[in-house]
């Protein structure tokens, strides 16, 4: 996806190649325009590049939630916790202590302040969502990011009704502009047509 939006030098280009370099070590991969590549690192890519086009004037720290949504996901796995809503939640809950520390960890190291460090990881958890601007970009990038790049793949696996499903959760997440940006994603014409019933 091509964006015009120009990343900015200084903090913010070190803080985003921070976050490059740690996701470059996912042992997971997605292919993204032909190309593999580890999945957390293409994805992050992805969302700031969406958060670009749906907020030009996006602030560092919208920029920076972007890119570290899912630093070093693969890090804590599901599966270290039992199964079960309880087990989720624990590693849910542990998952954002995580992030927020190695967050911290990169954005101060260039320079950023604790401060802006909470409110990258308040961005990512989507607190204010009703409220805050920035919060609802944050999750139109994420829904899209979704649509572009696990839709087809998910849709195989749950079959056209319950697909029909996730795909109204979704859209009902997105703000009108960013709902009709997905229906201008390439999709195959299965997928077009799934999203067409469902945004109807």
């Amino acid at each position: 996806m091509a964006t015009d939006a120009v990343i900015p030098s200084g903090r913010l280009k070190a803080a985003l190649a921070a976050i490059d370099q740690a996701n470059a070590d996912d042992p997971h991969t997605i292919e993204v325009d032909g190309q593999v590549q580890p999945k957390e690192q293409a994805h992050a890519e992805l969302m700031t590049e969406w958060v670009q086009r749906l907020d030009p004037d996006a602030h560092d720290a919208q920029l920076v939630a972007a890119r570290a949504h899912h630093l070093r996901r693969w890090a804590l796995p599901r599966s270290d916790y039992p199964e079960g809503r309880s087990g989720y939640l624990r590693w849910r809950t542990a998952q954002a202590k995580r992030h927020a520390a190695e967050v911290a960890d990169i954005v101060t190291a260039v320079g950023y302040d604790d401060a802006f460090a909470a409110d990258v990881s308040a961005i990512v958890a989507k607190r204010g969502l009703a409220t805050d601007p920035r919060v609802q970009t944050h999750e139109d990038a994420l829904c899209l990011v979704f649509l572009q790049t696990q839709f087809e793949e998910l849709a195989d696996k749950l079959g056209d009704d319950h697909m029909a499903e996730v795909l109204a959760k979704t859209l009902a997440k997105m703000s009108p502009a960013a709902r009709r940006i997905a229906q201008d994603l390439e999709l195959s014409e299965r997928a077009a047509a799934l999203l067409e019933a469902a945004s109807g």
